[in-house]
């Protein structure tokens, strides 16, 4: 451990791993089971604790609390886990809880997150990596995040909700059910609003895919037909279109194929 890096009033159990290129800040605390990636940076007063695996270069400001014990009355005090990629940011006061039994013992968050002040992720979800979560995001326990979704300022997400990938909520939005891939939505409770058309452009997908996309979007939300009738036109769609475009549209078959709360419509 390198006490260069650790300021003399930071509190780190002996059994920490914390890597000799971290930084640990003024008054932050550090558990026994924590591990601490190298170019970490845990800023004043925040907490990394519980069974918590932090990867490289993630920065984590000032009062958060990371690996706290699940806010589950079921939980009885097992040793679940919590693992954070690489070059997260994680901004002051968000809350990030372990696992539970019940849902494998594990929560996660992938790699290059935004993560704002004040976000609550709960035990047990499965955060992608390049997702946006803007201020007093409050994920409930078991939900689901795809890669590069955007939340916007104080969505709150029901418990086991999935969250497909590119989708965008607005501010203040309330999911109580899934909101497919590439979806925007905003509304308490949240309805659909057309394709996330500028992310996806900004994201490289060329204008064939684009154009299928519209195309499967309409056949969900616009052609009256019900989730599996919906689901098999979109397959038919995906399969009828160029190999390039098929991996785009076949992501947005697969998730309203799978089982769930039902979709945001």
């Amino acid at each position: 451990m390198n006490t260069d890096r650790i300021h003399a009033t930071a509190l780190i159990d002996p059994r920490a791993e914390v890597d000799p290129t971290a930084q640990i800040g003024p008054y932050a605390i550090v558990g026994p089971h924590a591990q601490i990636g190298p170019g970490c940076v845990i800023h004043a007063f925040a907490q990394v604790i519980g069974h918590t695996v932090v990867g490289a270069d993630t920065v984590i400001h000032s009062h958060a609390v990371i690996g706290g014990i699940p806010q589950d009355k079921k939980y009885k005090g097992e040793p679940t886990r919590l693992a954070i990629g690489c070059r997260n940011t994680i901004r002051e006061c968000c809350t990030i809880n372990c696992g539970t039994e019940q849902d494998g013992g594990i929560t996660r968050v992938g790699d290059d997150n935004w993560i704002m002040a004040y976000v609550h992720i709960a035990h047990d979800c499965q955060v992608g990596s390049h997702t946006i979560m803007a201020n007093a995001t409050q994920l409930a326990g078991h939900v689901t995040v795809g890669d590069w979704a955007i939340l916007g300022g104080i969505t709150g997400v029901h418990q086991f909700v999935r969250i497909g990938a590119h989708a965008m909520t607005g501010a203040g939005t309330t999911l109580l059910q899934d909101l497919p891939p590439y979806v925007m939505s905003t509304g308490n409770p949240a309805s659909a609003h057309g394709l996330n058309t500028e992310g996806l452009r900004r994201r490289g997908f060329s204008a064939d895919a684009l154009a299928r996309l519209k195309k499967a979007y309409r056949l969900v939300y616009k052609s009256g037909l019900g989730l599996a009738e919906a689901a098999q036109a979109v397959q038919t769609l995906a399969l009828e279109g160029p190999a390039e475009s098929r991996p785009a549209v076949m992501a947005l078959h697969d998730f309203i194929a799978a089982p769930g709360r039902g979709i945001v419509r």
